[in-house]
């Protein structure tokens, strides 16, 4: 039976969010102790993010220690899961220029991701060539570790397409050598995109609408308190919506019933609560408190655990480095056999060097 492999993994741009928490770093760590995988590769993608970011390679440089706290401190365990700095991986490097001979500008140019990462870095008028092709760069993340499952939000569905279509054409041409892998989405609708607290679609760094894993309860707070909810919900005794109300989205992302019973007993549930915003008699400010209560009682082990390991930063470097050595000895066998399959492996193929032998010395 094939293995079960997952590549999953983030950009140091700056600090993670609850977006990434609940779009993919709470399932990450469900599957990492769930058993089902035979290996679990989680990357911190340096060089992806040098693709728009070439000018500020401190900004990157920075932000490995912090996308690496936030791992560990929301429970991705290196006994478990593998986790790696993409650039010492140099073999991801590699496939990434074999698999650019299977892909035209073309259909890069149609890739529905790449087209709306370009317009809201406004690279219209100037694409740097690395972040054009990074469609290709995460094909072959992807396929050097042979990963069979890769768990991301809806908005990376085109670039899995594209990673498929690579797979399909390599195989085709060269043999089979890669791995087609499937997406996994996260399974809470809430969670395949939650918006910024100022109700922008995407809660992004860029746009300052984030809520981070690292805020301390009294930044959370403050947040919570400016987060938009329904313009027209003027006065407490107005109905209100709950549609495209950034409060209950993070409600429907976060809350639990038994939260109610410990933080809001007179009601049951969300459903409850919903009802009576949406009749009027009910404040924002209301559900705002119990917001708070909600995700200090969800971040308080994140918090506890990230004080942990920031005071022993020594052993956070100590496992991407193991980690980044293991992932690249995965990888290196990939490569291998690719190059393989493509035959440029010239001095490893002893019948080649044999049949050339015979050939000249007859």
């Amino acid at each position: 039976m094939s293995k079960k492999i997952i590549l999953t993994g983030d950009r140091p741009t700056g600090k993670l969010h609850l977006g990434h928490y609940v779009g993919s770093l709470k399932r990450r760590v469900e599957l990492q102790n769930s058993g089902e995988f035979d290996d679990i590769f989680i990357m911190i993608a340096d060089a992806q993010a040098l693709t728009d970011n070439a000018d500020n390679p401190e900004k990157v440089r920075e932000n490995i220690i912090e996308v690496a706290l936030d791992y560990l401190s929301v429970g991705l365990d290196p006994a478990k899961s593998t986790l790696f700095v993409q650039s010492y991986v140099q073999e991801l490097t590699e496939l990434t220029f074999y698999y650019s001979n299977l892909v035209t500008v073309a259909r890069l140019q149609r890739n529905p991701t790449v087209k709306s990462e370009i317009q809201m870095r406004n690279f219209e008028a100037s694409i740097p060539v690395g972040f054009f092709t990074y469609p290709i760069s995460q094909a072959a993340d992807i396929t050097a570790f042979k990963a069979t499952t890769v768990p991301v939000g809806e908005d990376q569905l085109p670039m899995l397409e594209q990673t498929k279509e690579i797979v399909r054409s390599f195989n085709r041409i060269y043999g089979e050598a890669l791995v087609e892998p499937e997406i996994l989405l996260p399974d809470n609708a809430a969670c395949l995109r939650l918006p910024g607290t100022d109700g922008k679609a995407k809660m992004s760094k860029s746009l300052g609408n984030c809520i981070y894993l690292s805020d301390d309860a009294k930044t959370l707070k403050k947040k919570v308190m400016s987060m938009y909810t329904d313009p027209d919900h003027i006065r407490i005794e107005d109905p209100g919506k709950v549609e495209g109300n950034c409060v209950f989205t993070y409600l429907d992302a976060f809350c639990k019933d038994e939260y109610f019973e410990e933080f809001w007993p007179e009601y049951n549930n969300l459903q409850e609560v919903k009802d009576h915003y949406k009749r009027g008699g009910l404040g924002d400010v209301k559900c705002k408190k119990f917001l708070i209560k909600v995700l200090n009682k969800e971040l308080a082990p994140i918090r506890e655990r990230r004080a942990k390991y920031e005071q022993d930063i020594a052993y956070v470097y100590q496992v991407l480095e193991e980690g980044s050595k293991r992932a690249r000895e995965v990888a290196q066998a990939t490569l291998a056999d690719v190059k393989a399959q493509m035959q440029i492996n010239y001095f490893e193929d002893k019948e080649l060097i044999q049949r050339h032998i015979e050939r000249y010395q007859k």
